[in-house]
């Protein structure tokens, strides 16, 4: 929400921008035009108006940096309308500007600082009471019974089930407005449970991120019941994808999920007074909305630390070949141990090949067969579905594969301490994505 900030002018020696998606409206500040070192801008899909720069680095930016802005206007080749202008055609037209210029400003400006200070006044308020509101448990934001999610689901039928976890079910509900929910159902027979929906509605209560899944609200009643309502994901699981046969995720796909799932760990570590650890990353908690955006899901086993400590110790167990080495042999977790997953879950989207599959067997892992074939034979450890491509788009594909599968070994490096940060590993990624889409352009 908001506008683009006329201060990143000041960040000389900017390389990348990506504002895409975040409702913003306004004019593209044209002061950008001093950013000389700016790459890769991208403004799509938001609601800017008014003439597209023409200066600068801008002299270099095509359709795709400004596209799903249909107010916006300037030179031919971006194939947007004409910025329509009038020039001022007698010595009264420009009395009249002089007039606003030395009379009415000074008068608008003061009466805009006036108005600023009420609205920063009235912002401090309400700030006070959203954080007020954002405290008040999940049950009351939209409470719903037992009745009517049983009814939305058709009775927890078995042809509404989307998928099992460790400590529930999830169903796909229709409500009698028509929205479709997503209800996950918490198995209270199974030790662990209460705990796990607790945890749940702690973390999605006090986190807010674009690629965290939302929470639309829980229901906790008498009859040993628990279920949280969730965001619908028309698209299911990233784990559906990888491994269905009728379904296809391109190089380019594939990179946006990574960068999203990074996003969201990246808000989880450093976002929050109170850091997260999500303790189970892996394709079937990674979700996808009808625009392929990728959320992260499942909190039933993540951990909250307190910012004097970096690392806890628990019995709760991840999943086997995602979790670090630390965590499965002496149940340490850290924000580092998230890292490690994320290395394996890159990996595994590039390679088509899960951390269980029956061929790591003994010594051999998904790990050990990356660092073995990287340097050699990286044909035979790259999805075959990516490199069906030909000629020089082939080999950028490849390298885009090669740089991913680096990253991903930089991630799963033995020591905690020597393990890159999330925030880094965005920067990485989008850098990687950067130079994906300068070539692909470039092939075509």
């Amino acid at each position: 929400m908001g506008s683009i900030l006329e201060s990143f002018d000041e960040l000389l020696s900017l390389e990348f921008l990506d504002l895409s998606r975040n409702n913003l409206s306004g004019e593209i500040p044209k002061s950008l035009e001093k950013l000389r070192y700016l790459k890769y801008f991208n403004v799509s899909f938001n609601r800017l108006e008014g003439e597209i720069p023409e200066g600068g680095p801008f002299e270099n930016y095509t359709i795709e940096s400004f596209k799903g802005n249909e107010a916006l206007c300037g030179a031919p080749r971006l194939h947007v309308p004409n910025c329509k202008t009038r020039p001022l055609r007698n010595s009264k037209a420009k009395t009249k500007l002089k007039l606003i210029i030395y009379v009415a400003l000074p008068i608008a400006s003061t009466i805009l600082v006036v108005a600023l200070i009420i609205i920063i006044l009235q912002n401090k308020r309400k700030d006070k009471l959203s954080t007020q509101e954002d405290m008040i448990p999940l049950g009351t934001w939209r409470r719903f019974s037992y009745h009517e999610l049983r009814q939305a689901t058709d009775g927890f039928n078995d042809s509404r089930l989307l998928g099992n976890g460790s400590y529930g079910s999830v169903f796909q509900g229709t409500l009698q407005d028509g929205t479709v929910i997503a209800v996950k159902v918490f198995k209270l027979e199974l030790e662990g449970a209460f705990k796990s929906f607790d945890v749940e509605c702690d973390v999605l209560r006090n986190t807010r991120h674009r690629n965290l899944v939302k929470v639309i609200s829980s229901c906790s009643n008498d009859l040993n019941f628990k279920a949280l309502v969730l965001e619908f994901m028309p698209n299911g699981s990233l784990d559906k994808w990888l491994y269905s046969n009728n379904q296809y995720l391109d190089i380019l796909q594939r990179l946006n999920i990574m960068i999203d799932v990074a996003s969201a760990l990246e808000y989880l570590h450093h976002g929050n007074a109170t850091p997260v650890v999500h303790c189970d990353l892996k394709p079937n908690n990674v979700l996808l909305d009808e625009d392929m955006v990728a959320y992260l899901s499942d909190f039933g086993i993540a951990k909250l630390l307190c910012e004097e400590v970096s690392m806890i110790q628990t019995m709760t167990m991840a999943t086997f070949g995602y979790m670090a080495p630390e965590y499965g042999i002496e149940g340490i977790i850290s924000t580092k141990g998230d890292v490690y997953s994320f290395g394996i879950l890159l990996m595994e989207i590039i390679t088509r090949k899960k951390p269980t599959d029956e061929m790591f067997a003994g010594e051999r892992s998904l790990k050990s067969w990356v660092i073995e074939s990287i340097s050699s034979s990286l044909n035979q450890v790259v999805d075959p579905k990516l490199l069906s491509t030909i000629g020089r788009e082939h080999l950028k594909v490849k390298n885009c594969a090669l740089s991913i599968l680096q990253l991903g070994l930089e991630c799963c490096v033995e020591l905690p301490k020597d393990r890159i940060h999330m925030k880094e590993i965005v920067t990485k990624l989008k850098k990687i994505k950067v130079k994906l889409v300068r070539d692909m352009e470039r092939v075509r």
